[in-house]
């Protein structure tokens, strides 16, 4: 949590003032029992009503100013709460875009969601207690034993004793919980990530009928981290009982021995009065410090989630080797690739060129490795082994951004954001135009379902919902064109598409004016066969690498998936 308090250095006056502010009308709730006291033992005790009027003036004018500094202090906390709760998800925010696809892979989705989202909240709102009760709390428990032994030094020995029970209660329910609450936390992670799934994933569901087994399954976690809740709740709920019990012998204690001592003249009724007033205070300071600590575990334990994030490292390696080490567009020099967490690895020596303007077609089966191979050109990850040049030059060596800035990228998985088609072509070229973002809807052969919608204008819902996968597909080729980079990479972005439409889309792409270096990923041999170059993945190793008839002669693997597509004899008859 102390790592997190940074966020608070912007409202250093505000964390200041709204327990100065507390603190203030803590004090004067201390001297009420006093003229209370006053009222009973010089003015009811003597029929003096114009002093009893007097006191009650001064009791409202404490009501007055109490409230005053109530309402200030809540202002300044909830100030510094809300600034702290913006800065701290900014941070946050800004530091998971800096994390690596290793480190995304390692944390997981669901659980960076609750983080930046469930967890903030949660610290934000400690922050507000903490600000509100923290201090005054513990003032009025402590200033009401202050105030007791200045009434009475032996009455007061009772106050100490409640206190210290109490304090043992308070902080041992707390220290036992924290655990517990961070492992709720983390229960929640997998309810997030169970229920972002089958979100996700509705229309799979559905059509394997798997409803009742993923809401037997979101049922059974959602039970695991109930049982949980109610483990940790059951110990939090004996915080109130525990402290009505100790306050209340404390005081039948208090009372009977004030009684005695009125008896004996050692004592006024005021006196008593005052005493058991300031008993009250401390019951009731002791219930909102009760569910201040319930909050503050809770906040702790989330504190501790966030910290880690923060604490992430982005492993993606640097160095200042700028040399260029060849004239090609794209190197890759006995490259091997590892996941982390992995027992084996993903590519394993994998070594080729590729000229600039060429055509590189990338081919194999489901789990071969080629989208790990192309994900190594604009640095998403490190390779183990060996190096990866562009234009020459190690990306190592690069600002990742620099380095982007001259690839274009089309996922496997086509992602589109909220907005218009505008704003999702300008993710490719912030500052492109109308013209130049119709002439690449044009070549990603979608420009007349665009018009159809609207245009530019026209409103894409949450990850293209209302757009077909063929035409997501192609609205994601679109925003690459838009960019007119110098390496172009589609990783199997035709999938969704009719052969006639992708042969149509990769004739346009192949005709590019500016000449890009051409990196297809896909698992049909048409739409890599006339590449300058084919490499030929199976099982994370390069297999074949040359051109299509080459391939057809040399390469066994690449001969296998020809024929499955288009019959034994069709690479004779060429």
């Amino acid at each position: 949590m102390k790592k997190l308090l940074g966020f608070l250095n912007n409202y250093k006056a505000e964390s200041f003032l709204a327990p100065l502010f507390k603190m203030l009308e803590a004090a004067f709730e201390l001297i009420v029992p006093l003229v209370v006291a006053s009222i009973i033992d010089n003015g009811i005790l003597n029929g003096d009503m114009s002093f009893i009027l007097s006191r009650c003036g001064i009791l409202a004018a404490l009501a007055v100013v109490g409230m005053a500094a109530s309402i200030t202090a809540q202002y300044f906390a909830a100030k510094a709460a809300t600034g702290f709760g913006r800065e701290l998800r900014h941070s946050l925010f800004e530091k998971i875009q800096s994390l690596s696809f290793s480190e995304l892979d390692k944390m997981g989705a669901a659980s960076l969601i609750t983080r930046l989202s469930t967890d903030s909240n949660q610290v934000q709102n400690g922050v507000n207690l903490v600000l509100r009760l923290f201090l005054r709390s513990p003032f009025i428990v402590f200033g009401a034993m202050i105030m007791a032994f200045t009434v009475d030094v032996s009455s007061a020995f009772i106050f100490a004793g409640a206190i210290l029970l109490l304090s043992l209660v308070v902080f041992g329910i707390m220290f036992y919980n924290i655990r517990k609450f961070r492992k709720i936390q983390n229960d929640l992670d997998g309810i997030t990530l169970k229920t972002r799934e089958n979100l996700s994933g509705a229309r799979v569901i559905r059509a394997f009928t798997q409803e009742e087994n993923e809401i037997a399954d979101f049922e059974e976690k959602n039970k695991a981290l109930s049982h949980l809740q109610k483990a940790a709740g059951r110990i939090s709920a004996l915080m109130n009982p525990v402290t009505y019990v100790i306050v209340n012998v404390a005081v039948i204690l208090l009372i009977n021995g004030g009684a005695i001592r009125v008896n004996a003249g050692e004592l006024t009724q005021g006196e008593v009065v005052a005493l058991y007033n300031y008993m009250s205070q401390i019951l009731v300071e002791l219930i909102k410090l009760a569910n201040l600590i319930v909050t503050v575990t809770k906040s702790l334990a989330c504190a501790d989630r966030i910290r880690a994030v923060f604490e992430l490292e982005n492993t993606l390696s640097h160095n200042s080797d700028t040399d260029i080490l060849s004239d090609n567009a794209v190197d890759f020099q006995n490259v091997s690739l590892r996941y982390n967490g992995a027992g084996e690895n993903s590519l394993d020596g994998i070594s080729f060129s590729a000229r600039k303007g060429s055509v590189i077609g990338v081919i194999g089966g489901t789990g071969s490795g080629k989208t790990s191979l192309v994900s190594l050109i604009p640095h998403f990850y490190d390779a183990t082994e060996g190096k990866v040049l562009v234009n020459g030059v190690d990306v190592n060596a690069y600002n990742d951004e620099e380095l982007r800035e001259k690839i274009g990228f089309v996922l496997q998985k086509a992602a589109l954001f909220k907005g218009t088609v505008r704003d999702n072509l300008k993710w490719g070229k912030e500052d492109a135009t109308d013209d130049e973002m119709l002439e690449a809807l044009k070549k990603a052969q979608i420009l007349d379902s665009i018009i159809e919608k609207g245009g530019l204008n026209a409103e894409i819902e949450q990850n293209g919902a209302n757009l077909s996968g063929g035409q997501k597909q192609r609205l994601s080729v679109a925003r690459a064109l838009v960019r007119k980079p110098e390496i172009l990479v589609l990783d199997d972005s035709s999938s969704a598409l009719d052969f006639a439409t992708e042969a149509e889309m990769r004739k346009e792409i192949l005709s590019l004016d500016y000449n890009p270096t051409v990196f297809i990923v896909s698992q049909r041999a048409s739409s890599v066969m006339a590449a300058d170059k084919i490499i030929v993945l199976d099982d994370g190793t390069a297999v074949g690498i040359g051109t299509h008839k080459e391939l057809l002669q040399s390469c066994s693997v690449y001969k296998e998936i020809y024929d499955s597509q288009f019959g034994e004899e069709a690479h004779y008859e060429e």
